[in-house]
């Protein structure tokens, strides 16, 4: 019988009727006992007698003098530890329940249902965290399943606190469970699952708009992208911008630059125009346009595109355009400062005219309109524009136009003139126009006065005009009597050179044989060089063009030809045509001197060895 709960243990049947058991004791030596009768000694030894000692413990509820009988065997452990948390679980110590079932094998799914039963989160979360530090490193599955599964009951109990107080902030019991929860977040298990796993943690904490936590746990990670977004959809744009500055990565810039110039335009500009040479402005230019609704942000993208412009030397056509679009429609006094800035080089301005003008005529910027029309080259439309603002503009523009386009010119100084005449009625003005063109003359803008205007209004400036008739008559006949004389210089000049003679001595040589010169038949230059006809045909033919050479050919097997007919055929007809094809041949070769003629300069630029003759050259000197 055990001693600890009174129950029978072990029963021996004695049957011997004819005498009875005395006693039994217990050798406390031998730890044997000893039965004894009249007549036998009976000895008991016990085995093994506290084996079943940790159920009796387990069922007295005394759990740590059962874990000492059993700690040899794991499966008596792990029946002592369930029993235990099941024993704490009826009597409502979940925590402590969860603790000790988390050491047991029992069904991991099973245990979770009955504290999710019972409702009881923490016990859950203890469990949970519980078994997750027993988990091995590469037990990454369930690892992961374990991490958000906490993270999204975390995210429950401080989404219920903070739907029932709005100043959930202060308030005791969230800022424990904060406290709690960045706990668990900086496990370095649950950081190295949460690596591995970003997306899925950003988007479970979206879903519980946990926007706070949302934004601690993206700075930790460094993820600004995330931090600015979320501050943008808590409506802290100051926040958003204050990250947005401290980072250097220019694509967040181009991406959340739109809505933040939306909200905070002259702040988002500065911190734009910080930047510097780091950002492109073609690719901020979808944000500049989409916030350019109304004066006062139109008035931060011109200063930022001035920054461009004027600062940062920027060129895209683009930003010009939609700098000078801003000005028209918001700073037209700025307009044509600009423009005069850009100069007057068509191929040098940044910006494209034809828009510029489209867009000064839709608003009515005559002035510019007069500028753009003349960088255009549309002159005459410049001057018309230019006469319905003032006179001095028109004659600005006037005086444009190349010096050497005297049509042009013309053209408009009368229109100016016929505007001065018949619009304004001012015989002054229009004379004074005379003055200021040398190429109008008071028979040009006559027509324009009417019938009843008095001589005495172009007195002078007829008086003037025929003075330069006259001047300019007698420049002419400067001018013939000078061509006269020269013509006449001409003449005599023919006249010496038809009897102009050289006289050849008889040890005169030829220069590019050496041999003496009236052995064969020669030519003779004015400069003094001389060359036998078949010296100076073998050494300049090489330098003759394929065309040439071809010629010369030609000419040479049509003078054999004629020469070699028989003397009775011959005719005058015929030797005309000899003479004529020798006088071809003089003109290919002796119309020039081999040494003093541009075939010798031309001649520098050849290579000494001819490209196809170049390899077999080079093989022969090897």
């Amino acid at each position: 019988m055990s001693l600890l709960n009174q129950d029978l243990i072990f029963e021996d049947i004695y049957n011997d009727v004819s005498t009875k058991l005395l006693n039994i004791t217990k050798d406390h030596v031998t730890r044997s006992i000893w039965a004894y009768s009249e007549k036998a000694v009976f000895k008991y030894k016990v085995n093994k007698e506290d084996r079943n000692v940790w159920q009796v413990y387990i069922d007295k509820g005394e759990f740590e003098l059962a874990k000492q009988y059993c700690k040899d065997n794991p499966a008596h452990i792990d029946q002592v530890f369930v029993k235990q948390a099941e024993m704490l679980f009826k009597n409502k110590e979940y925590e402590k329940s969860a603790l000790i079932y988390a050491d047991t094998h029992s069904s991991f799914e099973e245990i979770c249902l009955k504290f999710l039963q019972e409702w009881q989160i923490e016990a859950l979360k203890t469990f949970l965290k519980k078994k997750l530090e027993g988990l091995k490193t590469q037990d990454k599955t369930q690892i992961t399943m374990i991490v958000v599964w906490v993270i999204e009951l975390f995210m429950n109990q401080m989404g219920v606190l903070r739907s029932n107080n709005t100043s959930y902030l202060n308030d005791p019991q969230y800022l424990e469970l904060q406290k709690q929860f960045d706990s668990f977040l900086a496990t370095p298990k649950v950081e190295e699952c949460i690596k591995k796993n970003r997306s899925t943690i950003y988007d479970l904490m979206a879903s519980h708009g946990d926007k706070d936590n949302l934004i601690r746990w993206a700075i930790m990670h460094c993820n600004y992208e995330e931090v600015i977004r979320q501050y943008l959809y808590k409506n802290n744009y100051i926040e958003a911008l204050e990250v947005l500055e401290s980072q250097n990565n220019k694509e967040l810039f181009y991406q959340f630059a739109g809505i933040l110039l939306q909200e905070l335009p002259r702040p988002a500009m500065t911190v734009l125009i910080s930047q510097g040479s780091l950002l492109k402005p073609s690719k901020l230019l979808p944000a500049l346009i989409a916030c350019n609704s109304d004066e006062k942000h139109a008035k931060e993208v011109i200063r930022y595109l001035e920054f461009c412009v004027y600062k940062q030397s920027c060129q895209e056509q683009a930003i010009h355009n939609f700098l000078l679009s801003l000005y028209a429609r918001y700073k037209q006094d700025e307009v044509m400062r600009y423009i005069s800035s850009q100069g007057q080089d068509i191929n040098m301005v940044h910006y494209d005219v034809h828009y510029a003008l489209r867009l000064c005529q839709e608003i009515g910027l005559t002035e510019a309109c007069v500028q753009l029309s003349a960088l255009l080259g549309l002159w005459t439309t410049a001057v018309d524009l230019a006469l319905t603002i003032s006179v001095d503009l028109a004659k600005q523009i006037a005086v444009m136009p190349s010096d050497h386009d005297d049509e042009l010119r013309k053209k408009l100084w009368l229109k100016i003139a016929e505007h001065v005449v018949r619009e304004k009625d001012d015989i002054e003005e229009a004379m004074k126009s005379l003055q200021n063109c040398d190429i109008i003359r008071i028979e040009d803008i006559l027509p324009f006065f009417s019938d009843f205007v008095t001589i005495d209004h172009f007195k002078n400036a007829i008086c003037n005009s025929l003075q330069e008739y006259n001047q300019h008559i007698q420049d002419l006949k400067e001018e013939m009597e000078e061509a006269t004389n020269a013509a006449e210089l001409i003449r005599k000049d023919i006249q010496e050179y038809r009897t102009r003679c050289t006289f050849i001595h008889t040890k005169d040589t030829c220069n590019i044989c050496g041999v003496q010169l009236l052995l064969r038949s020669f030519y003779i230059f004015s400069c003094g060089h001389k060359f036998h006809s078949d010296c100076l045909v073998a050494t300049l033919t090489p330098m003759l063009s394929v065309d040439q050479r071809t010629k010369f050919a030609h000419l040479q097997c049509q003078l054999t030809a004629l020469s070699n007919k028989p003397e009775d055929t011959r005719s005058v007809g015929s030797l005309s045509k000899k003479d004529q094809i020798k006088a071809d041949i003089d003109e290919l070769i002796a119309s020039e001197c081999l040494y003093c003629g541009e075939l010798m300069i031309e001649s520098i630029n050849k290579p000494f060895i001819e490209e196809e003759d170049y390899e077999r050259v080079m093989k022969e000197w090897i």
